[in-house]
């Protein structure tokens, strides 16, 4: 088990992702340059206060907030609940409701590793011929998705697809530092997905107006093409519920919108 970090030393490496200076980072917490070197370097200790400010303003997620706090000899602030306690309840209903409500087409809650939470009935269809092994809980979407022995093989546009999940995957690294994310990307690029045909990745995305990725899927019933959207609890104040992220497909084509509205499911 590593040795927790300093919580100077954790701070700097906040603010060096953030991409801010000492002078910009005190200036906007109003604090001076002096005292936030002093701070980083462990030569003075801020006030608990003091910490969830700048864990705000570096937009550091409740959990590393809760190591922050920690590490500056506070309590955590943030509770981690199971999405099965009692006190989630609401927001289970809240995400069931939207999952239902989206069907026919297809919508799945991950949290933060891309570990499956839930889905509709829409997703099960899409999941024919995915390798068991891959769908034992936790199940990881991207894996499934990008593994050979997964969906990888039905995609049409893998490169495009691949190309479009690692600029995601790097962007969440940048914004949580989760190592745990950088394995599951680094496994990822291990994966075969031939080469990115940068004419076709132009192509399509003039086709689409350049303004989303689709994935082309074939399936029984033609070659489907879906881009999604994502949905987070923008208030959150508990980490498990802050991590969670509703990713929504929608159709990109008249004739996969005729596919998903005629697709039975199951009941």
């Amino acid at each position: 088990m590593s040795t927790p970090q300093p919580f100077g030393h954790q701070l700097r490496e906040w603010r060096q992702r953030r991409h801010l200076s000492q002078l910009e980072l005190a200036g906007e917490v109003d604090i001076s340059t002096r005292h936030l070197s002093f701070v980083e370097t462990g030569r003075s200790l801020p006030s608990r206060a003091m910490v969830l400010r700048l864990a705000e303003r570096l937009a550091v997620p409740l959990r590393e907030r809760n190591q922050l706090l920690v590490a500056a000899g506070y309590a955590p602030m943030y509770s981690a609940r199971p999405l099965s306690d009692p006190q989630m309840a609401a927001a289970r209903a809240a995400v069931e409701c939207v999952l239902k409500g989206h069907e026919p087409y297809p919508a799945l809650v991950v949290d933060r590793n891309w570990s499956l939470i839930t889905a509709n009935r829409s997703v099960g269809p899409f999941l024919a011929g995915v390798d068991p092994s891959l769908l034992a809980a936790p199940a990881n979407v991207l894996r499934m998705t990008l593994h050979p022995a997964g969906l990888s093989s039905r995609i049409e546009n893998l490169a495009q697809w691949r190309s479009h999940v690692f600029a995601r995957l790097e962007r969440e690294i940048e914004l949580t530092a989760d190592k745990s994310l950088v394995s599951l990307l680094e496994e990822l690029r291990g994966y075969p997905g031939g080469e990115l045909d940068v004419e076709g990745v132009a192509s399509a995305e003039r086709g689409y107006a350049g303004v989303v990725v689709p994935l082309k899927l074939r399936t029984e019933g033609g070659v489907l093409s879906m881009f999604s959207t994502t949905t987070v609890f923008g208030t959150a104040v508990e980490v498990t519920l802050s991590e969670l992220v509703l990713e929504a497909f929608y159709p990109a084509d008249e004739v996969t919108t005729q596919a998903l509205r005629s697709m039975p499911l199951p009941a």
